[in-house]
């Protein structure tokens, strides 16, 4: 396309053919460095603003190019709009139809063999009346999708019972094969020219780990990636090894089923027995604590526990041995227990820290508020804890040399794309954690009026937030704009901790204000979000889920709350991997990792604000450092253009005039 102005232009193809296009230059601008990329095979990173009409701004090109594209996206929701509304907007605006395909993880799609299964079942635990809807629908779905069952909750028990994991997956062993929903969604993506996936199934395919799909890839000539920001991060967790307690309690449920159906698999029991006992045992060794903690932390506590989780596995592993041959099932079980035994002994195996640095402060590279030891090593073992389950990991510091061999290999051309990818111009954070080299780079600013639209607020007089009152002194400070705003805010916390405060700190001023108080955990975030837009006088408490992927528009959401910048806990056990894996290079862990990190998330969290040209509000950042410290200036620059104040006044004055310039 020689002129861009064709398609996006006033007059343009777009706006004939879709209702309520505006044509925006960035918009423009970024259709045109995508089409430079995919015609010269140069791989291209661009931040683009929000509001920029990203998504259009690369489908077009890609379909003009008549290339076979993958396109992958951060989360279901955005990969449901993508493929349910954009892109066939698109191509019938375009009159350019192509073959698109959804391609999904194997936990969105249903599953006939363990369909049956489940119903055979006789466990008094499995929700029955979900099950009912799910077999119901199970009789009148093409796609298997189970985003389109109705009236089951996604956090039900029901769902591992009926969909499969590459562990449980029997191939065409399956006596449901030929119906397999997996296989079918497989063979639409292998055919079609446009396939809508996401960052999981991404790394699978390019890492070449079997998910049941084969390799997707080499059949593409160009990639896409949305909120490309994610993919560092998924990347890590992916290349790592990981045994949970879910995936223990899915095997010994698939072994004591199958050996209730197999002559001679009666004697399946006791071993299974063991593993379970030692998997519960390991968990209490683990204490009553959540979260992510670091392996020196539960190392001594939980090494008999570990040890005796070993043995059982292996005990198992031998009792199903004899029995693979009686059934596809017990065989797939046989070497499941296999490699759980064979993923703890990695685990277990690794070699400790070789040392520590004791203690450093804000210039070798921590948050100055919380200095801490970070080990040393080639990679990191942690344990992620719930309240009824856990997960063992071990992490690789680095990933950025096997991802840039597989970019390498495959040939295709690589867009990346967010509106959070690099902090100022410069975008080394993101493409060095690719191993991306020589790649085109593009900033592309906001259309909206920030000038006019929003007010950055930031409150004078508050404590450090190192300080035990600081929480409090936020609250305080937050108060007087959740009244002239009439509630409609987030307030967003960067720990859990200083949430659970300032929930309890907010209840008597909700009842007397009549605010409805929203607080993240007590239903799931669509849920919230809902509720948000239609209570009366909302104020939703929220920590990092809130931070980015939520999208409120117009008089709902009229303040965002930030209590400090949102540097990542020190111990945090991914973040000191990246940080070792850094100083191994020669590198500043503040200046390189932390900083960056938080500049970008902090852009994220201050991006919840203005989603639309009609949009207007206040956006409070309550740290003292942004002003205090050298490195506030970095946060700032990196912000939308707002105007600046220092005065509650003009921020409660601004608000509750909805956005009319005041002072």
């Amino acid at each position: 396309m020689s002129d861009w102005s064709e398609v996006f232009g006033a007059h343009g193809v777009l706006a004939r053919g879709v209702a309520g296009f505006a044509p925006r230059e960035a918009q423009r601008r970024m259709a045109e460095a995508v089409d430079r990329a995919l015609a010269g095979g140069r791989h291209l990173a661009v931040e683009a603003g929000t509001g920029t009409g990203k998504t259009f701004a690369y489908l077009v090109p890609a379909l003009y190019s008549g290339r076979r594209v993958v396109i992958s996206t951060g989360t279901r929701n955005l990969q449901d709009q993508l493929y349910g509304r954009d892109l066939p907007m698109v191509c019938t605006a375009l009159g350019r139809p192509v073959r698109t395909a959804l391609l999904k993880g194997r936990a969105n799609y249903l599953c006939r063999h363990r369909l049956n299964l489940a119903l055979e079942d006789p466990d008094t635990r499995t929700p029955r009346a979900d099950l009912a809807r799910v077999a119901d629908w199970a009789g009148v779905t093409e796609s298997g999708d189970v985003a389109e069952v109705d009236g089951v909750d996604e956090r039900s028990r029901v769902w591992p019972l009926v969909t499969s994991t590459v562990d449980n997956c029997l191939g065409s062993d399956c006596p449901s094969w030929s119906g397999c929903h997996v296989l079918r969604a497989r063979r639409a993506a292998q055919a079609a020219d446009v396939v809508v996936v996401n960052h999981h199934l991404l790394l699978a395919d390019l890492a070449l780990k079997e998910e049941g799909f084969g390799e997707l890839l080499p059949g593409f000539e160009a990639v896409i990636v949305d909120e490309a920001h994610q993919l560092p991060d998924t990347a890590v967790q992916f290349f790592g090894v990981s045994v949970s307690g879910r995936a223990i309690q899915n095997l010994l449920r698939d072994v004591r089923l199958e050996a209730a159906r197999t002559v001679g698999a009666a004697e399946l029991e006791g071993p299974a027995d063991r593993v379970a006992l030692a998997s519960r045992e390991l968990r209490l060794a683990l204490g009553r604590g959540t979260g992510r903690r670091d392996w020196p932390e539960v190392g001594a506590a939980v090494n008999d526990a570990l040890d005796e989780l070993a043995e059982a596995l292996e005990a198992l592993g031998e009792a199903l041995a004899p029995l693979a041959d009686a059934s596809a099932s017990l065989g797939r079980c046989h070497r499941r227990t296999r490699d759980l035994a064979v993923r703890l002994a990695r685990i277990v195996d690794a070699a400790p820290a070789a040392g520590v640095d004791p203690v450093y402060g804000e210039d070798a590279g921590h948050d100055p508020d919380a200095a801490e030891a970070v080990p040393v090593g080639g990679g990191l073992r942690w344990v992620d804890v719930s309240a009824w389950g856990y997960t063992l990991h071990l992490t690789p510091f680095d990933v950025s040399g096997r991802l840039a061999a597989a970019f390498e290999s495959l040939g295709c051309t690589w867009v990346f794309t967010s509106a959070t990818l690099a902090v100022g111009a410069n975008f080394t954070h993101f493409t060095d954690r690719l191993g991306l080299g020589d790649i085109d780079e593009q900033v592309l600013a906001s259309p909206f009026d920030y000038g006019a639209q929003g007010l950055l607020y930031l409150p004078r007089g508050l404590p450090q937030p190192s300080s035990p009152d600081y929480t409090a002194a936020v609250v305080d400070a937050a108060l007087p704009l959740l009244v002239a705003a009439g509630g409609r805010a987030f307030v967003l916390f960067t720990s859990h901790r200083a949430l659970a405060e300032a929930r309890t700190r907010f209840e008597p001023h909700a009842r007397r204000e009549g605010f409805t108080l929203l607080v993240q955990g007590e239903a799931p975030k669509r849920e919230l979000l809902e509720h948000f837009r239609s209570a009366p006088r909302p104020v939703l408490l929220g920590t990092a889920s809130f931070w980015e992927g939520v999208d409120v528009r117009g008089e709902a959401l009229k303040l965002v709350v930030i209590d400090k910048l949102p540097f990542a806990a020190p111990s945090d056990p991914l973040l000191r991997a990246r940080i070792d894996a850094t100083r191994a290079r020669g590198g500043d862990p503040f200046r390189d990792v932390q900083l960056p990190q938080a500049v970008l998330a902090l852009k994220q969290g201050v991006g919840r604000l203005i989603r639309d040209t009609a949009d207007t509000g206040v956006v409070m950042l309550c740290d003292p450092r942004l002003t205090g410290r050298g490195y506030g200036r970095v946060f700032l620059q990196a912000l939308p253009p707002f105007r600046h104040t220092a005065s509650p006044d003009d921020a409660a004055a601004f608000v509750a005039a909805e956005g009319t310039c005041v002072g």
